[in-house]
């Protein structure tokens, strides 16, 4: 099989668990992509139902996947284990649930790599929870109170050496708490770009789950990453809620 653009090889990370009725369209979005240069990681958690025939039956029209099915804890834990397994110089995460806009978006952001720069590429999802598309550009205030869907993101697999592993004490928003990491950190080249990556499917683990530590803690982490890149006002504006908080409780 011929490869384009090498220096773009992207694996996708699929963590599963009992994700039989909606596996198949977001394994079918993948294998009808133009770009070919694609690892395929099924990162399952011991299903019981019909996952695993699923993916298997994609194997002849996904060249290069791979699944693995183990006891994990958990989404993020099925990432973290992702990521190490990885081949892909880039990375990207794929809800079961979730699909690909169009059949041409890993193309365009292989293009866009070869003239970004960037060690994080992101756009938006489209999806009904929103009401749309969401959600544009971010900024250092704006994912203090929202967070980018992992399914917007592209990752160089390099960056998890400056962020770390996903913090496994955040069931529901790990990868807000990763968002965080890269964002404030200016080392790591990030780019926005106006595209619709995904199809997001209302329903996944985080947006019917609350994560009351990372509520607790959001403002810390922020404060803690944005002590060197916020303007001071703000940074002493978070020092202060923080305090007040603490006080309160």
């Amino acid at each position: 099989m011929s490869l384009s653009r090498p220096d773009f090889f992207l694996t996708i990370i699929i963590p599963t668990f009992n994700s039989g009725k909606t596996l198949a369209i977001a394994l079918a979005s993948i294998a009808e992509q133009t770009y070919k240069n694609i690892e395929v990681l099924i990162v399952d958690g011991l299903s019981t139902d019909n996952t695993l025939a699923i993916a298997e039956s994609f194997e002849k029209k996904i060249n290069n996947l791979k699944i693995i099915s183990e006891k994990d804890d958990g989404i993020y834990d099925a990432m973290n284990k992702g990521v190490t397994k990885a081949n892909g110089n880039w990375i990207y995460f794929m809800g079961s649930d979730d699909s690909f806009y169009t059949e041409t978006v890993v193309e365009e952001i292989s293009k866009f790599n070869e003239s970004l720069n960037s060690d994080v590429i992101y756009g938006d999802v489209f999806s009904t929870r929103f009401d749309g598309v969401y959600d544009g550009k971010f900024t250092y205030d704006k994912i203090m109170n929202k967070n980018i869907c992992h399914q917007a993101i592209f990752f160089k697999k390099d960056i998890f050496k400056k962020t770390g592993n996903f913090n496994l004490r955040y069931k529901a928003h790990a990868d807000w708490d990763h968002n965080i990491k890269w964002f404030f950190n200016k080392k790591i080249k990030q780019k926005y770009i106006d595209v619709i990556i995904a199809n997001y499917a209302d329903g996944g683990f985080s947006s019917l789950h609350g994560d009351e530590v990372f509520k607790k803690e959001k403002l810390q982490l922020i404060f803690k990453r944005g002590l060197f890149v916020l303007p001071t006002n703000k940074v002493l504006e978070l020092g202060k809620t923080i305090v007040y908080d603490f006080l309160k409780n």
